[in-house]
């Protein structure tokens, strides 16, 4: 191998055999390459061909990480079932709401789109969905491949980036030669989008002819007369509604705050100090731990053992998670538990019998913690059972004790925190095949932990007999508290929530981060193309990377210690994560983010395939780098050349964004309401498949499937019971219609209908119980008399009757005449809308089976600028609570007030 320069060689990148490839490339080995495997000319833009986890593979199949089924692991709930952290995602953010077509098996596409060929391709490849017709520009009835359509898609998209790439760049040059700002308007008159801070013009829009639609918000440029009459009425207008907003705060005090504007503020964001005044009431702790029942011990070597109270705990947090097998069937799990379990085990003296004997627990295999589990089990069935007015008077108590630490005064304002209760000691489950799962998460103590607050502010009292770390007053963090938790020596931090200026404003530089890429992306594809072919292996390894970046979203990744989870992203991949198929298919298969698996099959231009296949060449073997000359981080300092701040994750914000605002600019959505969401969710799902958004399939996809199919199953049997009693009202209609009209479905025996009538009753039961709760919590809160049990014991009576007839049923094999007046008509126009509601669900569910893979949530919450969906919601009057949870709204209410259908990205 030939020696590097300094300048090629890359920091250490986790374990290696050392090998690495050579600093040039001759043109002799491309010669060679071409004449091997000829090109006709340059590959369409990369679109996967294949995603998601499979089973097996019919290739030789790259190295897995242990990772069988690609699933990622379960968390299970904490100790007793308590939890210490908000959920802040909504469960409607990722449903499925359109159809999927399964299409036939992909081939790879040559540019010569006349001459496709189908490949072999495995059964278990997983399909791309539906993207409509007018969407992707085809025909409804063409032969033409998805993935040929998407790739056109792609190419076409790629080239509208680089026309406005230069139109934008264009228009800077002639910026200048504009009459002077001075002349024109004031400093306050200048769009806030010019001036070198992330805060926006105060209606947010910007017009595609305006050219400083896309100026960097470092830059400032002179703005027309025209402008300067138009921000001159805008301030004139701000001046007096600030002058009244002055003198309502003169009058009287309200709960109701005048809303903050802050994208509109021309004094927040340009510099590092982030708030001036700071005041909060620090952080709740998880409540001390409780001992056992003296009945309820820990059992070794079948003999009950009573523990020290630290080590007890420690046993329970074990004993209390036997349901999550997937934890507990793990060996590296139970070995690092065990560990830590007879370290303390040793500090406080074992156990004893009851007589009082020392037990010395030594072996993991004569420990049952069943006791422990049956225990927690019966407490969580009792808190379940509880009536509706005790767990809301509990959930009111416990509220009110948080109520202080919930908010902060951040600069005057009142802001939500996000996460202030400190985590509970429990034992640490880590992702995916992390080397530390299983070791116990310590209980976190106040000398543990740092606050932040304003100098002038009064500091959080620690729990009587505690004091806190440290106090400190650093005006350029936004955190509010940290400490350091004991597995991985990670800090944790107390931040302001997801709605918080704070966040809105990192969100919007984010967004506006994606925006100024859009007017460099064509010189950064144009050099990386060029890059390529470049003689220097770390210039070619470099362009590979950016190109895998751009087309694939694959994420940087970064260097990982020994004792973390070998995750990896594009700089780190290693031999055994990329398999090469001529003429020029990749497989990826690694742990990614999170240790989720990454598996994708795509095909790639020509010359990457070439280049791929040099950096694996011999002596390369499993652990080697592919990228031997490269880093994340000299990958980004180079990405800084064309733009300040730019990183690799930028291109998957981008992408995302310009897609959608590139589909957006040509839908013409009509109809229903249901009808214009569906084709934001198409648009959103090719966002998804072109920029290769995916997600593993989740660990209830299975059972959220089977619970679909049962309630399908339950219609079909309304279905047959409808049948029947048309016959009950007419039956002559059995010879008109013929009895095979009137058989009950085949998969629906005897045993089925049983369970599915004990399963009718106990719901209908479950209902009026609940009913009469909230019936009697109403007349509780009204101060009236509350309902006897008799009441709802004669309520339950129809359950009693329901329970009977279908005995009867099940007895005579005929089903009577349900409702006021039955007849034929009515009980045909019933069937006909059960059938109806049978063919909605099967497409649901076909829709979630399909959409599984495919993340849409994660294109719309991370990717897609928010402004595009709100764009969406105001030109075609659809609600944007369609698109966005309530959560999501408070999130994004930046975007939701700053922009309007005219606005573009």
């Amino acid at each position: 191998m030939s020696s590097s320069s300094d300048d090629d060689t890359p920091l250490v990148k986790g374990k290696s055999n050392g090998v690495k490839s050579d600093v040039r490339i001759p043109k002799t080995v491309d010669r060679a390459m071409d004449r091997a495997n000829p090109s006709n000319g340059d590959m369409d833009p990369g679109v996967s061909i294949r995603m998601g986890p499979v089973e097996d593979m019919d290739v030789d199949p790259p190295a897995t990480n242990g990772i069988a089924n690609g699933k990622r692991k379960s968390r299970g709930s904490l100790t007793n079932g308590k939890t210490y952290k908000d959920a802040s995602s909504s469960d409607e953010d990722d449903k499925p709401m359109s159809k999927r077509r399964r299409t036939s098996q992909q081939t790879r596409q040559m540019k010569d789109e006349s001459d496709s060929e189908l490949s072999d391709v495995p059964l278990k490849a997983r399909r791309p969905p539906k993207a409509a017709a007018a969407q992707i520009g085809e025909e409804s009835d063409s032969d033409i491949p998805i993935t040929t359509k998407l790739a056109k898609e792609k190419a076409g998209i790629e080239k509208a980036a680089a026309k406005e790439a230069r139109a934008i760049r264009s228009k800077e040059k002639v910026a200048p030669k504009r009459k002077p700002k001075a002349e024109s308007e004031s400093e306050d008159d200048v769009p806030l989008a010019k001036k070198k801070q992330p805060a926006k013009k105060a209606n947010g829009i910007k017009k595609k002819d305006d050219s400083d639609s896309d100026v960097p918000l470092r830059k400032k440029a002179p703005a027309t007369k025209a402008k300067a009459k138009a921000q001159a009425a805008t301030t004139t207008t701000k001046a007096k509604a600030k002058k009244e907003e002055q003198n309502d705060q003169e009058g009287e005090e309200d709960d109701d705050e005048e809303e903050y504007r802050w994208w509109e503020d021309p004094t927040k964001g340009d510099g590092t100090k982030k708030w001036t005044t700071l005041e909060h009431n620090g952080v709740v702790f998880p409540p001390e731990y409780e001992p056992l029942p003296k009945n309820v011990k820990f059992v070794y070597d079948g003999v009950p053992v009573t523990l020290h109270k630290d080590a007890e705990e420690v046993a329970t947090f074990y004993g209390s998670m036997l349901h999550s097998t997937v934890n507990i069937e793990n060996p590296t799990f139970n070995k690092n538990f065990f560990e830590d379990f007879t370290a303390i085990l040793d500090k406080t003296g074992h156990g004893k019998d009851k007589n009082g004997n020392v037990v010395k627990i030594k072996k993991f295999e004569k420990c049952d913690f069943k006791p422990i589990f049956e225990w927690f089990e019966a407490e969580r069935a009792k808190k379940k059972a509880l009536p509706a007015a005790e767990k809301k008077a509990a959930k009111a108590e416990k509220d009110a004790a948080e109520a202080p630490f919930m908010y902060c005064t951040w600069d005057g304002r009142k802001q939500k925190v996000g996460n202030f209760r400190v985590e509970p000691p429990s034992l640490f489950r880590g992702r995916g095949e992390h080397p530390k799962t299983g070791r116990v998460k310590k209980r976190v103590l106040p000398e543990q932990i740092t606050i932040n607050i304003g100098k002038e502010a009064k500091v959080p009292d620690p729990p009587a007999g505690h004091r806190w770390k440290e106090v400190k007053h650093d005006q350029e963090g936004t955190w509010l508290a940290m400490w350091q938790e004991n597995i991985n020596g990670a800090y944790k931090y107390v931040m302001l929530a997801a709605n918080s200026d704070i966040k809105g404003q990192s969100d919007y530089k984010k967004f506006e981060k994606a925006r100024e890429l859009k007017k460099h992306i064509d010189r950064i594809r144009k050099d990386y193309k060029r890059d390529l072919k470049s003689e220097k292996m770390v210039d070619r390894q470099r362009a590979t990377a950016i190109y895998l970046i751009d087309q694939f979203a694959l994420r940087a990744g970064n260097e990982k210690g020994e004792d973390e989870a070998d995750t990896v992203g594009c700089c780190s991949l290693k031999y055994q994560h990329v398999t090469l198929q001529p003429p020029n298919k990749v497989i990826f298969d690694f742990l990614g983010k999170d240790s989720i698996r990454f598996y994708n099959e795509v095909e790639v231009d020509l010359q990457v395939f070439k280049n791929l296949k040099i950096f694996k060449k011999s002596p390369k073997t499993t652990d080697d780098d592919i990228f031997d000359r490269l880093t994340t981080s000299a990958l980004n300092k180079h990405l800084t050349n064309y733009m300040p701040g730019l990183t690799a994750k930028v291109f998957r914000t981008y992408n995302a964004s310009w897609t959608m605002a590139s589909l957006l600019k040509k839908m013409k959505s009509e109809g229903t309401i249901p009808e214009k969401v569906k084709d934001y969710n198409d648009a959103n799902r090719e966002v998804a498949i072109l920029c290769n958004h995916k997600r593993t399939v989740a660990a209830s996809h299975a059972a959220s499937m089977e619970k679909i199919q049962e309630k399908i199953n339950g219609l079909r049997y309304q279905v047959w019971r409808s049948k029947m009693m048309m016959i009950d009202v007419d039956p002559k209609l059995k010879k008109k219609r013929g009895a095979q009209f009137f058989e009950r479905p085949d998969d629906l025996d005897n045993e089925w209908v049983k369970k599915h009538q004990e399963f009718l009753v106990e719901e209908q039961r479950e209902k009026i119980r609940k009913k009469f709760e909230k019936e009697n919590e109403k007349l509780k809160a009204e101060g009236e008399k509350e309902m006897k049990v008799k009441e709802l014991n004669e309520r339950l009576a129809v359950t009693n009757e329901m329970e009977k007839k279908f005995k009867k049923e099940n007895k005579t094999g005929k089903v009577e005449a349900e409702g006021k007046g039955p007849t034929v008509e009515k009980l045909e126009a019933n069937v006909e809308k059960l059938n109806q509601r049978i063919e909605v669900m099967k497409i649901q569910m076909e829709d979630k089976e399909g959409n599984k893979e495919v993340a849409l949530g994660t294109s719309k919450i991370n990717y897609i600028d928010p402004r595009l969906t709100v764009v969406f919601s105001k030109k075609f009057n659809v609600p944007i609570e369609r698109f966005f949870s309530k959560t999501l709204r408070e999130k994004f209410d930046w975007a939701i007030k700053s922009v309007d259908e005219n606005w573009e990205f």
